[in-house]
């Protein structure tokens, strides 16, 4: 009922843009965690993957190891679908031979793309080579780009409901959480929404305490000098393209 991208950043960021015809697919199937992974859940899913793969992933388990493990407990295991990145961009997946077609998944370097009870194999395919291809945008804006890629390819064949997007870069907080739960345009609210985050979110997000910044920054006028920079040197990039 879903199709989803994992990937690690050549940054060491990592992300999990999920979309399907289900409502609040945001709420249950991606998880990532800073410097340890990040993961989807999907067909018939089990929530319970997503903490315990991070564990088992924290824990120093290769990723392949860390499908064994989980499977191995889950008698529901062959109508599932699962796939992680861990933070050296290694990848696993498991497509359960009770899924619904179409299902299937395509792994790359540094990256999976998995789906089920999708239009097609063109919907996989066309994720991956356009994130491939993207490897010049910033992280989430590739992730959505390839995401688009396979919307246009067919997407989930029962149509289009909800889209998530998790990125964890170097704190234990996420970078970006972004959910559109019910919307007839799913991604393109989940652009418009990453679009509305570039305003003021991710610059005052840059400001909060952190590893490098234990303290973060608390003088207002500070922040605002932080936001004003960063919206700068998103021009000088823009100029120089």
């Amino acid at each position: 009922m879903t199709w989803s991208i994992v990937a690690r950043d050549a940054s060491g960021a990592l992300g999990v843009v999920v979309a399907s015809r289900f409502f609040a697919v945001g709420a249950l199937c991606p998880y990532a965690r800073s410097g340890v992974g990040a993961l989807s859940t999907q067909a018939l899913l089990n929530p319970l993957y997503g903490p315990r793969g991070l564990a088992l992933l924290s824990q120093g388990l290769a990723p392949n190891e860390v499908v064994r493990s989980l499977l191995a407990a889950d008698g529901g295991r062959e109508h599932r679908q699962f796939h992680l990145v861990d933070a050296e961009g290694n990848v696993a997946v498991h497509t359960g031979v009770q899924c619904l077609e179409w299902c299937g998944h395509i792994a790359g370097g540094g990256f999976s793309v998995a789906g089920n009870m999708l239009a097609g194999p063109q919907v996989i395919e066309d994720t991956a080579q356009v994130y491939d291809a993207a490897d010049d945008l910033p992280f989430a804006e590739r992730l959505i780009a390839a995401m688009s890629a396979g919307e246009a390819a067919g997407g989930d064949k029962r149509g289009k409901q909800a889209v998530a997007l998790l990125i964890c870069t170097t704190e234990a907080y996420p970078f970006l959480d972004l959910r559109v739960d019910d919307h007839p345009e799913p991604l393109a609210e989940l652009r418009r929404l990453y679009v509305k985050s570039l305003e003021r979110y991710q610059p005052f997000v840059a400001c909060l305490p952190g590893r490098a910044r234990p303290a973060g920054v608390t003088d207002r006028a500070s922040i605002e000098a932080e936001i004003l920079s960063f919206h700068a040197a998103r021009m000088h990039r823009s100029a120089s393209e």
